[in-house]
């Protein structure tokens, strides 16, 4: 896939990344912190039964997906795992097997019906339950609640140079714009492209409104495969 150009996209932005705001940020952490940690005491017996029935499908109940985040620093970001103990190989197999399916994976760096998927995972990932596990992540202080997708390692080069040096000026999040924007049902380019408005237009009120917007989007399980 070619470097983005976020150009290409009518997509308005401010002229400088707001970044530069000590205070916000602080706050921004401090909602992070605390909503996390309350969360996470809440959900312990819905993570308890959710590793329960992946145990019993078998393999790990978690997922570490090497990730970059703010100032390209690489951390693991959990998940249930929500795919087969082999997905990687099943995956090259598939691409090689498939020319159309590697188009879709190409543009949207997803499939549909994802043969890798389990049981389990396919109702996990369905309700958004799967990214339950990220709250750890950002009670380490490896992500936000609120953030740009954060990407895989060998993404940074699909990103191009110009929109990494503003991805990593913030913490990637749990949830984000392009999550209440269409979530899958969009290519993988313009969920680059909206992310760079997140960062660029960046605030706590915009980080409030697309909180509320996620409960609905998860509702409506709008996007979600």
């Amino acid at each position: 896939m070619k470097n983005i150009n976020i150009e290409n996209y009518n997509i308005e932005m401010d002229s400088a990344v707001k970044t530069d705001q000590p205070f916000a940020f602080a706050i921004k952490r401090i909602i992070d912190v605390v909503i996390s940690v309350i969360l996470v005491i809440m959900l312990a017996p819905l993570f308890l039964i959710i590793g329960i029935l992946i145990k019993i499908e078998g393999g790990s109940v978690f997922f570490g997906s090497k990730r970059l985040g703010r100032s390209a620093q690489e951390f693991s970001c959990l998940k249930f795992r929500t795919m087969v103990p082999n997905a990687e190989h099943v995956l090259q197999d598939l691409l090689e097997c498939n020319p159309e399916i590697k188009i879709m994976y190409e543009t949207h760096r997803k499939i549909q019906n994802d043969p890798r998927i389990t049981k389990i995972g396919k109702v996990l990932r369905t309700a958004s339950l799967d990214e339950l596990p990220q709250l750890i992540n950002i009670i380490k202080g490896e992500m936000s609640l609120v953030g740009p997708r954060p990407i895989l390692l060998d993404e940074a080069d699909i990103y191009g140079k110009s929109q990494c040096e503003i991805y990593y000026t913030i913490r990637p999040g749990l949830t984000g714009l392009w999550q209440v924007s269409g979530r899958n049902n969009m290519t993988f380019e313009k969920r680059v492209c909206l992310d760079m408005q997140y960062i660029k237009n960046w605030s706590l009120r915009n980080d409030i409104a697309i909180l509320l917007r996620t409960f609905s989007a998860v509702l409506a399980r709008k996007g979600a495969y």
